[in-house]
């Protein structure tokens, strides 16, 4: 039997993306992502298998998406650090309040307990420390930060920032989410920027 024509998958699954943050695990039905988009179950069976499909077709969407998100995000900046920044923010896209915050979360400890959905997982996770990484290599060759620092390990400490500022933003509820990743980004960057000229000199 041929796919139902009218809506494409892709639609599906950001729909899907913007339904488990409104409602988190209890409420994300089949139904419920239908009705988003002007579907019957039905058809999200047909295409998807279950609802485990669906989230195994939306990690899949969003293992490829962060290798497009970082690339489109290098073309639109002019330095390194400004595209690191943007992509930083945009990896919360979706996640503007506490409570959708606390719905992905959810979301993330069922992948961790899902074999299929946690393969998936780690390969996002690995997807945008590369990006993070040839980003921060990328800032070194440029002068952006100081020569000689370990872009490999500073990329992980990035992605641990990112993660744990996301938590701490939640539970202290202070501005916004970007406000508090580029805040928390400018501070662990902050120890490998380029010294001011004479700076060295000063110290010896």
């Amino acid at each position: 039997m041929g796919r139902p024509r009218g809506v494409e998958d892709a639609v599906i699954l950001r729909a899907t993306a913007e339904v488990m943050g409104r409602v988190g695990p209890a409420g994300l039905t089949l139904a419920a992502v239908a009705r988003e988009v002007g579907l019957v179950p039905a058809t999200l069976v047909q295409r998807f298998g279950s609802k485990h499909g669906l989230l195994l077709a939306l990690a899949d969407r969003s293992e490829r998406d962060a290798g497009e998100t970082a690339r489109r995000v290098r073309r639109s900046h002019d330095s390194a650090l400004g595209a690191l920044a943007a992509l930083t923010v945009e990896s919360a896209a979706g996640m503007a309040t506490p409570e959708t915050f606390a719905n992905h979360l959810a979301f993330l400890c069922i992948d961790l307990g899902d074999p299929q959905l946690y393969e998936r997982a780690l390969a996002v996770h690995r997807t945008q420390k590369r990006a993070i990484e040839d980003l921060l290599t990328e800032a070194v060759g440029t002068g952006e930060l100081r020569a000689g620092t370990d872009a490999e390990a500073l990329a992980r400490t990035v992605q641990a920032v990112i993660a744990g500022a996301g938590l701490t933003w939640a539970l202290e509820r202070e501005g916004t989410l970007e406000q508090r990743l580029r805040h928390e980004l400018d501070v662990v960057l902050s120890a490998h920027l380029p010294r001011p000229h004479g700076h060295d000199l000063e110290e010896s």
